[in-house]
C-alpha cells in the first residue's frame, strides 16, 4: 500500500484552482479557497520536491534542497510592480546552487500555470561573460558539445533564448548557429494540462529521466559559469 506522503501527482483540481484563481485573484477569494491550495497544489509540489531531490542531488549536490528554498511562492512582490494582484496564478520548482543571483548559475525548473506546464534547464539570464565562455566551448569543442546537447534533444527538448539581432562572427557551419547567436540558452519542453501524466505518479519519474538526460551539459555550464567569476 503506497505511503500518504509519496508524490502521486496533481489532480484536475489542481489545475482547475489555478485557473479560477486567475480569475478571482482578490484575498477573500483565496482565503476561502485555502484548503484547496494546500491541498492540491502546495502539498503535491512538496511531494513532488522530496521525489525529485536523490536524483537531483546525483547531478549536483551543490543544489539547494530545502523545500521552502526550491518552492516559489503562491503571493506575489506587489511593492514595486503596477499590477496589484496579490497571487500568481502558477508556481514553480527550481533547482540550483545557492548564489545571491540566480541568474548568475544554470538550473532546472519545472512549472506549473494556469495556462501551461512546462521544465527545462539552462541559463536564464545569464551574464555576457558566461555566454562569451559558453561560445567559446561550442566553437572550439563543437563535437563534444554536440554529444552533449543531443541526449536531450532526442527526448524532446526545444533550445530556447534571445537571439541576437546582428549575428555574431564564427566559423561554424549553419546548423551550429541556433547554438550560437543567443544571448541565454536553455532547453524547455511543455506538457498539456490535460495529459494523464500530470495526474499521475510517472510525472516524477519522467522528470528525472528527462533531467538526467542533460546531466553532461548542465555539468558543462556550471564549469563555464564558475570559470566567468574568476
Amino acid at each position: 500500500m503506497k505511503s500518504p506522503l509519496e508524490f502521486r501527482g496533481f489532480t484536475p483540481q489542481t489545475i482547475q484552482f489555478l485557473k479560477d484563481l486567475k480569475e478571482n485573484n482578490y484575498k477573500e477569494w483565496f482565503e476561502e479557497n485555502r484548503k484547496i491550495y494546500e491541498e492540491e497544489l502546495l502539498q503535491p509540489l512538496k511531494l513532488l520536491v522530496e521525489s525529485l531531490t536523490p536524483a537531483m542531488f546525483s547531478i549536483d549536490a551543490r543544489f539547494e534542497f530545502r523545500s521552502y528554498k526550491v518552492l516559489s511562492r503562491i503571493y506575489r512582490d506587489i511593492r514595486f510592480s503596477k499590477d496589484k494582484s496579490p497571487y500568481k496564478s502558477g508556481m514553480w520548482i527550481s533547482f540550483n546552487r545557492p548564489t545571491k543571483e540566480w541568474t548568475d548559475v544554470p538550473g532546472y525548473y519545472f512549472e506549473l500555470s494556469a495556462d501551461h506546464c512546462q521544465y527545462g534547464m539552462g541559463l536564464y539570464m545569464p551574464k555576457r561573460k558566461v555566454m562569451n565562455i559558453l561560445r567559446e566551448e561550442i566553437e572550439y569543442n563543437t563535437e563534444s558539445f554536440m554529444d552533449m546537447v543531443q541526449p536531450i534533444i532526442d527526448k524532446g527538448f526545444t533550445v530556447e533564448g534571445e537571439m541576437y539581432s546582428k549575428p555574431l562572427k564564427n566559423h561554424l557551419g549553419e546548423d551550429m548557429q541556433p547554438w550560437f547567436q543567443r544571448k541565454s540558452i536553455y532547453f524547455m519542453k511543455e506538457i498539456a494540462l490535460t495529459d494523464a501524466i500530470l495526474f499521475s505518479e510517472e510525472l516524477s519519474l519522467k522528470l528525472i529521466e528527462d533531467f538526467t538526460s542533460s546531466t553532461a551539459l548542465y555539468r558543462l555550464m556550471m564549469d563555464v559559469a564558475d570559470e566567468a567569476k574568476g
